[in-house]
């Protein structure tokens, strides 16, 4: 029988041991300017939620002749910890013959599960070496994308890296670009900013994008986390409909959006068709590399012009401490943390230590502190001593 434990603390312990040290926070650039979360996915589950993503699969070539396969397999796509203790969506490149294509991947998106008009979104993510043919991207499109199609569906693509540009001019860990795309049909209308950034993008660390979008249009910026005063690297006025311009970009970008993640390899972005081309994926890395999302973050105000059509409720932060520990689910034995589902333990300063899909965690290697279990809707404070 499960024994449930309530703990009673004294004063918190406010240690960060250097096992919570590894964990990277999932706070993105916060609940500023009036923006509230209304809905996150922070990938600290077992597996990538299908009631809030769709794995895609085919070898299309994304209309931009690129050269994987994308699959549903685990290979290309999980679930899982980056090596730092951050769980992540993890998106995979591999060198591999697969249904007469020469390298596979993962891409998702969450078109007609996720999708909101109006408001602020960001997502963490830490990319691989992109040079050269690696073409990681965080993106959004129409969710009526079924019924119109592309590009009147519009298109925004807050984050692209792996241009041809940035592998001539070897600078491609840190050029990059957001752009925008829509139209009646091809050929579309476009506006695209490239910028080299003064550091790398590829340097082993996450790096926040963000995009802000209202009935003005978009702003896009950079770690704005670390950096909260700044201009951004790609803007696009969207004036509301236009009835007498059906080329003005307002009867485009203000209606649902979904969210897409991928790892592309080749095509006309890096300007590599040959496979023998593709040097990002070679014998050091194993041929293989990764791109990782450690959360997604919608946030809104509240305003008229906002709306929200979400399948799923989305994660609860569990960075936060409740006043008083509720009964819960979770057992602790004093050195043994234990449920039945994913369980996730935190810091008392909000950063993840560990996660665990079976939900067995053990506390005998942890610093002395204040810690927060949370397992779906349950918490537990613990005190280690």
């Amino acid at each position: 029988m499960k024994t449930l434990f309530k703990i009673l603390l004294g004063a918190p312990v406010l240690l960060v041991p250097a096992l919570i040290q590894a964990a990277e926070p999932q706070n993105g650039s916060g609940e500023t300017d009036g923006y509230r979360v209304v809905w996150q996915d922070l990938f600290d589950a077992a597996e990538l939620d299908l009631n809030r993503w769709n794995i895609e699969v085919n070898g299309e070539g994304g209309g931009n002749h690129e050269l994987q396969y994308y699959t549903d397999r685990p290979e290309n796509v999980s679930l899982g910890d980056d090596g730092q203790g951050n769980g992540c969506l993890i998106l995979t490149a591999r060198r591999e013959n697969y249904l007469n294509k020469n390298f596979t991947s993962g891409r998702v998106n969450s078109k007609k599960k996720i999708a909101f008009t109006h408001g602020k979104m960001e997502a963490s993510i830490k990319f691989p070496s992109t040079s050269n043919g690696l073409w990681p991207a965080f993106w959004m499109m129409g969710n009526d994308y079924d019924e119109v199609g592309w590009p009147k569906c519009g298109e925004t693509d807050i984050l692209e890296m792996g241009h041809a540009d940035g592998i001539r001019n070897n600078t491609q860990d840190r050029y990059f670009n957001g752009a925008s795309h829509w139209g009646q049909q091809w050929p579309q209308a476009s506006a695209a900013s490239p910028v080299t950034k003064a550091y790398s993008l590829q340097d082993g660390e996450f790096h926040l994008f963000t995009i802000i979008w209202d009935e003005e249009g978009y702003r896009m910026y950079v770690d704005l986390d670390r950096m909260p005063k700044q201009n951004p690297y790609h803007t696009l006025k969207c004036p509301l409909d236009d009835p007498e311009n059906e080329w003005s970009p307002g009867n485009y970008f203000h209606k649902d959006n979904f969210i897409l993640f991928n790892l592309a390899v080749g095509g006309d972005f890096p300007g590599i068709h040959d496979p023998s081309g593709i040097t990002a994926l070679n014998e050091e890395n194993g041929q293989q590399a990764s791109m990782y999302v450690n959360y997604v973050k919608i946030y809104q105000k509240g305003d008229t012009s906002e709306n929200q059509s979400f399948a799923d409720a989305g994660d609860e932060s569990g960075i936060y401490l409740t006043e008083n520990a509720p009964e819960t689910e979770i057992s602790y034995n004093g050195s043994l943390l234990s449920c039945e589902s994913p369980l996730h333990l935190y810091g008392a300063d909000g950063r993840k230590v560990t996660s665990s899909p079976d939900g067995r965690i053990s506390t005998d290697t942890l610093q002395p502190g204040l810690y927060l279990a949370s397992a779906g809707s349950d918490r537990l404070k613990i005190l280690v001593k």
